[in-house]
């Protein structure tokens, strides 16, 4: 026998050795997806609980207050950094824990301008999943270019009507998605169909008000604020959205609006794969698919339409 054949060690052929590195990388991106997947779990989790905090506070604030915190836009509060147009987000402030920040800025008497508080970026406000707004306080919020104001990826749900009537002396709003509301308008904006709009100060909305029934009618959503300049929490301008327009939103046959698309992007949307959170009027919060179908997306918007939906 040979004896120079005891011991010795068979090497790794190239295509051994490469096999070898095509499972390591297999697993790896296996560990990875699932990893991702546990973030993104904890991220949507954490994005429902800031919903419930909201939805609470809201009710909080209905059952001090009598109403829904009210939008200020537009007549005697004005518009831009020197306006008194704080949204339902500031109204909020002392009822998740940031009362101080309220007295701080004397909200509603002081203008934004004059605050010092409307570029605060505030945590509850914020969706883990989003990393792009959390990068500190905003300079091209639509309608505030070039003053800094803190971002929300939360926004008030105005309805479900969208677009414009020459009839009822509206501008245009060259949407592709318009749609009367049930309460015979296409004004999304300051007449909205829905729990709670940018210029609400005027209604008083109330829970009484919520004929369709609470568990059915959604109260604020999710946006991504990278994606539409609209979208910041002190601002009354930037802090609501409409259901006439589909959850997030791209164009036909695809693609994005610009963020600058008012008309197309003034709706919701989130970073969670294939849908979006909600949290509805009864204080609840669900994970909405994106497949909903339009018509029942739209009638969980409003508040007295008399549509005839279940939950999804």
């Amino acid at each position: 026998m040979n004896r120079s054949s005891f011991g010795r060690r068979s090497a790794f052929t190239l295509i051994e050795l490469l096999v070898v590195l095509a499972i390591i990388a297999v697993l790896i991106g296996l560990l990875l997806a699932a990893v991702q997947q546990v973030r993104e779990a904890a991220a949507r989790a954490q994005c429902l609980s800031n919903l419930r905090q909201l939805a609470l506070a809201m009710q909080n604030y209905h059952d001090s207050q009598g109403r829904f915190p009210p939008g200020q836009f537009l007549g005697p509060y004005g518009e831009g950094r020197n306006s008194y147009c704080w949204s339902w987000f500031a109204r909020l402030l002392p009822y998740v824990e940031q009362d101080n920040l309220f007295q701080q800025g004397h909200v509603p008497n002081r203008t934004l301008l004059d605050s010092g508080i409307a570029s605060w970026q505030i945590k509850l406000f914020l969706c883990p999943s989003d990393g792009s707004s959390w990068s500190g306080p905003r300079t091209n919020a639509g309608n505030l270019y070039g003053f800094p104001v803190g971002q929300s990826n939360y926004k008030g749900v105005s309805g479900a009507n969208w677009g414009s009537d020459s009839s009822q002396g509206l501008p245009d709003v060259n949407s592709v998605w318009p749609n009367r509301g049930t309460n015979g308008s296409y004004d999304g904006l300051d007449n909205g169909d829905g729990m709670i709009f940018r210029s609400d100060y005027r209604s008083g909305i109330r829970l009484a008000s919520i004929t369709d029934g609470t568990s059915n009618t959604f109260m604020i959503g999710e946006d991504i604020p990278s994606l539409n300049e609209y979208c910041s929490w002190p601002y009354a301008n930037n802090a609501y959205g409409t259901c006439a327009i589909p959850p997030n939103v791209q164009r036909l046959p695809g693609g994005l609006y610009p963020p600058a698309d008012w008309q197309n992007n003034w709706s919701f949307r989130s970073r969670h794969p294939n849908g979006l959170n909600f949290a509805y009027a009864d204080g609840s919060v669900h994970f909405l698919a994106n497949a909903i179908d339009l018509p029942v997306y739209r009638a969980m918007a409003t508040i007295a339409g008399g549509e005839a939906v279940e939950a999804p």
